[in-house]
């Protein structure tokens, strides 16, 4: 009986000292399994870390970035190994390092750039807004920018060196000649940027966007300032990826029934200043070549800063029947489609009225 007790003890012991080991060798094979790279394939990803960062606060923003896989693991590593001492500056990172590798980077003060900013800008920006941010971050005067992106010299050598930009931007009526150009990205700046230098930055990355789609642009029978101007509408007018498409949609059909746009975010581009969206939809009467109520297909030049989305849209507009659409701007901000305008007046009087 005894015997048979101590047996049963032995063998909880056992179990017990299994189950340790398995739960040790789990935690072990967790440990080095989130240490390792989050892809095998190399690419390239611009990380910042400024004033106040601390251990903590960058891997979080790592592996919400997808540039490791386990904040909690990486934290971890860096204090066991001494990799806590990160330095502030913006680095440049791959997707294929291992989370000892990008710790290690970031502990050495000789990988970060000092001398250079990270700024990003979201799709849909106006020119004027650029500007301005790169006032606020750089230090460079928006003023003077503009007046660059207004320059007809300067432009004309940026039109020789650049492919898809033409003598179509010189329109003396645009408000800024190189509206939709300023291409929407993150970007590294050098802190004594030259106006030109940052001009250039932005159609450098358009030019790369530019090639992907080269082939499909002249498919499309359209210039590429055209196709720039169709894409500003689609970003003004859509929130979402499937409806930046529809709408796209939409506006072809309008074009090729000749019939007018009527895009109340022209007007807005119209207006340029205003203190409440809904005098894009009052002021429909203004006399401005933006405005597409009183003026037959695209507006005369693109109305903000597309992103890449947009531009697909743009070239490869969904087709479908509808004539008409609206957004729910009270509600949940929902696009409404109608292949008749009877049906689109039921529409804007059940969600805008």
């Amino acid at each position: 009986m005894k015997r048979a007790k101590n047996n049963r003890k032995l063998l909880i012991l056992l179990i017990s000292l299994f189950l340790i080991l398995v739960i040790m060798l789990s935690s072990f094979l967790f440990y080095q399994v989130n240490l390792q790279p989050v892809s095998s394939v190399s690419t390239s990803i611009t990380f910042e870390i400024v004033e106040g960062d601390n251990i903590q606060s960058v891997v979080k923003r790592l592996e919400d970035k997808k540039i490791i896989k386990n904040a909690m693991v990486a934290k971890l590593y860096a204090k066991w190994n001494g990799l806590h001492n990160i330095k502030v500056g913006s680095f440049e990172l791959d997707s294929s390092w291992s989370t000892k590798e990008i710790l290690s980077y970031l502990n050495d003060a000789n990988q970060s750039s000092q001398n250079s900013l990270l700024v990003t800008f979201r799709e849909g920006l106006w020119a004027k807004e650029i500007a301005q941010e790169l006032e606020n971050r750089l230090g460079v005067s928006a003023k003077e920018l503009l007046a660059l992106w207004n320059d007809e010299t300067y432009l004309r050598t940026l039109i020789a060196k650049y492919d898809f930009l033409s003598e179509d931007i010189l329109n003396s009526n645009y408000r800024v000649k190189l509206e939709g150009y300023l291409f929407p990205e993150t970007y590294h700046f050098a802190k004594n940027a030259t106006k030109e230098e940052i001009t250039e930055v932005f159609l450098d990355h358009f030019a790369t966007i530019y090639a992907k789609y080269k082939n499909d642009i002249a498919a499309t029978g359209m210039s590429v300032h055209q196709i720039v101007t169709f894409a500003s509408m689609i970003q003004y007018e859509a929130k979402l990826e499937e409806d930046m498409y529809k709408i796209a949609g939409v506006f072809k059909n309008r074009l090729d029934k000749n019939m007018t746009l009527g895009s109340s975010v022209t007007i807005c581009y119209a207006l340029y200043d205003y203190d409440k969206p809904e005098e894009c939809e009052t002021n429909v009467g203004i006399d401005s070549p933006y405005n597409t109520y009183i003026h037959p297909g695209l507006p005369i030049g693109p109305i903000l800063n597309p992103g890449e989305i947009a531009l697909k849209a743009a070239i490869f507009p969904e087709k479908h029947d509808y004539l008409y659409f609206m957004a729910d701007i009270y509600g949940d901000n929902t696009v409404y489609y109608a292949k008749t305008y009877e049906e689109h007046e039921r529409n804007v009087n059940k969600y805008l009225r």
